[in-house]
């Protein structure tokens, strides 16, 4: 019982507590500490403040969505509000007429302004009608009839939302983040012409390339098994209820766990157990294919007409892919429409609720979630949906962390950058200076039994402090190859894509090549107080941006190709972008390696379909990466010219 009320706990605080603003915080009430005083006061204002009702609202198929709507009681014929509508697959509790939430909107700046409040549970998800459908592809346009996706879906619920919902003003408001996020961004296309302003905060855009599960045809494995193995399950009627899994981890070293499960095949056998219908379906498609084509919705952002505010974090472990590129695609395919973006040093989710001044041992010396809430989310929506205030926000309002403070540029990436390449050298070198030697590299043995910790720390997920986490002893193993610049005379600010072109070859038939930028900061900087973690700032290595690329998707994510055992190859792929400063007196560092476990499932290094791999078919082998004249390894990266840091301005 003690083992299985430790799964419980640690299944919720991946699922919930690193999604925590995609709920309700009632939902977390039941299950968290007792409400703070400042806690029970907005609770307590929002029952005093609003009516609470529940509707079934019936979609174009005739499949009926359970929807809470809360009203402001004031409203009426003389004080008509705008809607603010989240949809969610992770509940709308707390259920019943008479239960009310602590918390109701992106913020509680949001209850204490007052609008009308919709949260509906989607298609197939807890109390609502139909089958769900994870990513649901985005094609009930090019079907037709009563054909439905979530667009129609949105399209339907505001549609009855406007014509039946008392006091409402006609204008409606949509945010959600991480998969709720997916449902703003699918939601704004082709919107109901009622929807005026939407908010996709860390939305899904792509699980194949880099959200969320699979990071350029890598599967994340924490990430996916301890999420999957919960919101998966079936749910063979509308329940208030969540699904439980039986099985414990049985411990809390997810490194040693995961391990255990590698052949994947073993998850089914050890604990899953077939129940779970997503794990199959991720395991039957091992490569970009037409299962995950169709749940691409990049390629439906189009002619946008809501105004819209993306949100992202720079530390999102999550969903920072899909908040960088739904914000690019739908800006370039409706250039005249009102698109913003916003970019902070956050982790997923933690600008609606955390302080956002630190993650693990960075500090950023900023209460930044605090200032986003009110000065940036806030006033985007009482504009568009109220009409209050001015419109002056910039179009990319982003934290440029190193010097900790935020910028404001007129496009994303910045107009004002040039480019830049670090080559790898001799002796551990990173120049500027392409190699002149001839036939040069550094190799290591890449050994699947013992691969290279994503974390220096015990953990059974993925935590969500790896992003910004200290790389000094990964640097230190003789399976990862480190390249570093001399202390910089200057600061040096990168803004923009980072992009690894490496030239390897391996003994193997597949690989995987991790690229990890780092900050290393010079020996004499102070600790933080307080300290509680005793975290050592002199020299730490902060990773700045990492990323992953499974060498069989080089040159295809559709049709994977073996490597020939010796040939050199180039591998080139495309990292989030960064805005980062490395002072004056840090180091640009970067690392190569060939592991990240259990962040990133075990490569076998031969080129089997690796979701249905014997454990004989893992083996180790010896990576060479090249800093030759005829074959350089390098980092391409944009660097923000001094005349274009000038002109921006800082809050």
């Amino acid at each position: 019982m003690r083992l299985l009320k430790q799964r419980c706990a640690v299944l919720w605080f991946v699922l919930v507590l690193s999604l925590m603003s995609v709920l309700p915080l009632a939902a977390q009430e039941r299950r968290g500490p007792p409400l703070s005083g400042k806690e029970r006061e907005l609770a307590d204002f929002i029952k005093a403040n609003y009516t609470k009702h529940e509707y079934h609202i019936a979609m174009r198929d005739g499949v009926h969505l359970f929807t809470y709507v809360y009203i402001p009681k004031d409203a009426g014929a003389e004080q008509k509000y705008p809607i603010m509508l989240m949809r969610t697959p992770y509940s709308v509790a707390p259920y019943g007429i008479e239960n009310y939430p602590a918390r109701l909107g992106p913020s509680e700046l949001f209850a204490r302004a007052k609008y009308i409040f919709a949260l509906q549970d989607v298609r197939g998800r807890m109390m609502s009608e139909g089958e769900y459908v994870n990513m649901r592809p985005n094609d009930a346009a090019e079907k037709g009839g009563r054909a439905v996706d979530e667009s129609t879906d949105t399209y339907d619920t505001i549609d009855w939302l406007v014509k039946n919902i008392p006091g409402n003003n006609g204008k409606v408001g949509m945010w959600g983040i991480s998969y709720p996020g997916f449902y703003v961004a699918a939601g704004m296309i082709n919107a109901h012409p009622a929807l005026k302003a939407v908010s996709p905060q860390a939305p899904i855009a792509d699980w194949f390339i880099g959200d969320d599960f699979h990071h350029n045809g890598a599967l994340y494995l924490p990430h996916f098994f301890n999420f999957i193995a919960n919101f998966g399950l079936p749910r063979p009627a509308p329940t208030p209820r969540w699904s439980r899994p039986e099985w414990v981890h049985g411990t809390p070293d997810g490194y040693e766990f995961f391990k255990g499960i590698e052949p994947l095949s073993l998850a089914n056998e050890k604990y899953l157990k077939n129940n779970v219908a997503f794990w199959n379906e991720l395991l039957q498609h091992p490569n970009y294919d037409a299962f995950w084509q169709a749940r691409n919705l990049l390629r439906h952002e189009k002619n946008i007409r809501p105004a819209v505010l993306t949100v992202g974090g720079w530390f999102d472990a999550e969903d920072l892919y899909g908040a960088l590129n739904i914000y690019k695609t739908a800006a370039k395919n409706a250039p005249a429409g009102p698109m913003r973006l916003v970019m902070g040093p956050w982790c997923h989710g933690c600008w609606s609720h955390a302080e956002g001044d630190h993650l693990g041992d960075v500090r950023f010396n900023a209460s930044t979630s605090a200032f986003y809430r009110e000065h940036i989310e806030l006033p985007f929506f009482e504009y568009y949906l109220k009409g209050k205030g001015e419109m002056v926000l910039p179009t990319a309002y982003v934290f440029e962390t190193g010097t900790n403070q935020w910028r404001r540029y007129d496009s994303w990436p910045p107009k004002n950058t040039v480019a830049k390449t670090l080559y790898f050298g001799s002796n551990g070198a990173l120049t500027s200076a392409p190699p002149a030697e001839a036939n040069a590299f550094d190799e290591y043995v890449s050994d699947p039994a013992k691969p290279v910790p994503y974390i220096d720390k015990t953990d059974i997920g993925m935590a969500r402090e790896y992003m910004v986490a200290d790389q000094r002893l990964q640097g230190r193993r003789t399976d990862v190859l480190v390249y570093q610049t001399e202390p910089l005379q200057e600061d040096i600010t990168l803004a923009g894509p980072v992009e690894p072109s490496l030239r390897v070859s391996t003994t193997g038939t597949d690989s995987d090549f991790v690229v990890k930028l780092i900050d290393v900061y010079p020996g004499d900087v102070t600790d933080p107080e307080p300290n509680p973690t005793e975290a050592r700032m002199g020299a730490y290595e902060q990773l700045v941006r990492g990323e992953v690329m499974r060498g069989r998707f080089r040159n295809s994510y559709e049709k994977p190709e073996p490597f020939q055992p010796g040939k050199l190859t180039k591998i080139e792929y495309v990292m989030p972008d960064v805005n980062h400063t490395f002072r004056r007196g840090h180091r640009i560092m970067v690392q190569v390696q060939s592991s990240w476990f259990p962040l990133v499932d075990l490569n076998p290094q031969t080129f089997v379909n690796i979701y249905t791999a014997k454990a004989s078919d893992f083996q180790k082998a010896t990576e060479r990466v090249y800093r030759s004249k005829d074959a350089a390894s390098r980092v391409n990266v944009m660097v923000l010219t001094s005349a274009g840091a000038e002109k921006q301005t800082a809050d």
